[in-house]
């Protein structure tokens, strides 16, 4: 690997036994983007803070992601793409589980039009890399899994029955010439983050029906 790795961990973040940890020990070059609030998977905030650590890199890096941390290295990469070496995305989480706010509740009324579906970017984006999808993943489905990639322009790599948390070995990385995109992906994420808050079905409602 000739170029530094970033590590961005998905929702609650990547304990002590977790295979991105064992990775960063393995990878003298690599560091774990900081900052974030692991269990609080709000997509402005952690995309935001994976697009600064992008911008104040001294060269391009590569970033492996997992689950919901590939959601925000999405839209860090279609901000910077040309800070961003090669873009794994290993077991992506379901953007539709969750919303602007954060995990999306069950069995309470919910306006889909805040679904993180509706915040990613829906174009190629103009960086070489890959999605890593298993089989048996419990938070995406396969088929949803290989669509994200195609939407992408990234590889897709099947990893059988691995799981959610443990992949299989990482697969060399496809090259692809992507066109380049116009727009801030961050900043179409935050105006629908604001759009939500302003709902009356916000996450505060919905903690006061919890509570009530």
């Amino acid at each position: 690997m000739d170029a530094p790795l970033l590590i961005v961990p998905g929702f609650n973040g990547s304990g002590p036994d977790h295979w991105q940890s064992w990775l960063q020990q393995q990878v003298s070059t690599s560091t774990r983007v900081d900052g974030i609030a692991w269990e609080q998977p709000v997509l402005a905030q952690w995309a935001g803070r994976v697009r600064d650590v992008l911008a104040k890199a001294e060269q391009p890096v590569w970033i492996i992601a997992h689950s919901f941390g590939s959601l925000a290295s999405v839209v860090a990469a279609a901000d910077r793409p040309e800070q961003v070496a090669q873009l794994i995305l290993v077991a992506p989480a379901d953007p539709a589980r969750f919303d602007c706010m954060g995990l999306r509740p069950e069995n309470i009324g919910f306006d889909s039009r805040y679904t993180l579906d509706h915040a990613l970017p829906a174009r190629r984006l103009q960086v070489r890399g890959l999605v890593v999808a298993s089989r048996n993943d419990s938070w995406l489905h396969y088929d949803k899994a290989a669509a994200m990639a195609k939407q992408w322009g990234l590889a897709l790599h099947d990893a059988g029955d691995a799981g959610h948390s443990r992949p299989a070995t990482l697969p060399a990385v496809a090259s692809a010439n992507l066109r380049k995109g116009r727009g801030s992906a961050l900043a179409a994420v935050r105006q629908l983050t604001r759009e939500q808050m302003q709902s009356p079905q916000d996450h505060r409602l919905w903690q006061q029906e919890r509570t009530s």
